[in-house]
């Protein structure tokens, strides 16, 4: 018994460091921008209980709206679009071919570059003059658009940004696809199942859970969808601070953004604590349902076998 308590001290001191880190800079904060969110708060004066006040104006607010419709539109779309093509590099990177180190490297660079740089570097490929998109687009006899100006197309940049930085996710593919049995492909072949069959019927199925995974994450950061936007605007502004600006007819305004805005450009405190719990059951509930989901089409699918 005494044994059994010195190891259990001895393990709580280690463990130690990290409660006192999560309590100060994780538990603490959290908490604090709960009760935050029912006052009046900015860096300048102290804070006033407001009761629900702003969350009624945050739902009285045209922009709240608009900033998460464009979140929304950018997570349902870009999750499936970017988890499909690391699904894809990754299965095509795990044929053993010459020089596949390399092709994997090359793939996995863009995770690794910091994201002020790619983004600016997209942002000269957008532009729609000497811009590398639209002059590979005239080769073909296509006139490009304006990506980045035009409402129309400024959602189909940044997918294409996002979709280009696909490494990680990528990679933890690869580790998934190795752990397939290659019995199992071996039997799908003296069966007679062609390539795309044996995809369908033993690599999904056997990769599911991280790729159920890998989409909640990315699940998460499309919600938290940020730096990108933020260089766009700042880079179209010449620099400047861009003021609430959320691109041509706010179409690039994002919730995370529009939450950066009421706390350092509009000085409401309060109301940005509101947006960021918002935005936190909106996520929980979101991973709730895609769970269920998976879960749901699992035991359909074993119900079927």
């Amino acid at each position: 018994m005494r044994t059994r308590l010195n190891n259990n001290r001895n393990g709580f001191l280690f463990a130690l460091p990290w409660i006192i880190g999560f309590l100060v800079f994780s538990a603490y904060p959290l908490f604090s921008s709960l009760y935050y969110s029912f006052t009046q708060f900015n860096p300048v004066s102290p804070a006033k209980w407001v009761g629900l006040q702003n969350y009624r104006l945050m739902f009285q607010d045209p922009l709240f709206y608009k900033s998460l419709q464009n979140t929304f539109i950018y997570a349902l779309v870009s999750t499936p679009l970017n988890l499909g093509i690391a699904l894809c590099l990754a299965a095509l990177i795990n044929k053993k071919f010459r020089g596949r180190g390399v092709a994997r490297t090359i793939f996995f660079l863009p995770s690794v570059i910091p994201m002020v740089a790619s983004t600016m570097v997209w942002i000269w490929m957008f532009d729609p003059t000497y811009g590398l998109l639209n002059n590979t687009l005239s080769k073909f006899g296509i006139h490009g658009p304006a990506w980045l100006t035009d409402p129309h197309y400024t959602k189909a940049a940044l997918l294409i940004i996002g979709a280009w930085c696909t490494g990680t996710t990528m990679l933890i593919c690869i580790a998934a696809l190795q752990d397939v049995p290659n019995s199992y492909y071996e039997s799908a072949e003296i069966d007679g199942a062609n390539a795309f069959v044996r995809f369908m019927k033993i690599t999904l199925p056997c990769v599911a859970h991280v790729v159920v995974y890998q989409g909640i994450l990315n699940l998460i950061n499309a919600f938290q969808y940020f730096t990108q936007v933020n260089v766009i605007l700042t880079a179209s502004a010449g620099g400047a601070n861009a003021v609430g600006s959320g691109g041509p007819e706010n179409s690039i305004l994002m919730y995370p953004l529009y939450l950066f805005y009421n706390a350092f450009t509009f000085m409401d405190m309060g109301r940005s604590c509101a947006m960021a719990w918002v935005l936190f059951i909106l996520v929980g509930l979101l991973t709730i349902l895609v769970l269920k989901i998976n879960k749901r089409t699992l035991s359909n699918g074993m119900g079927g076998e």
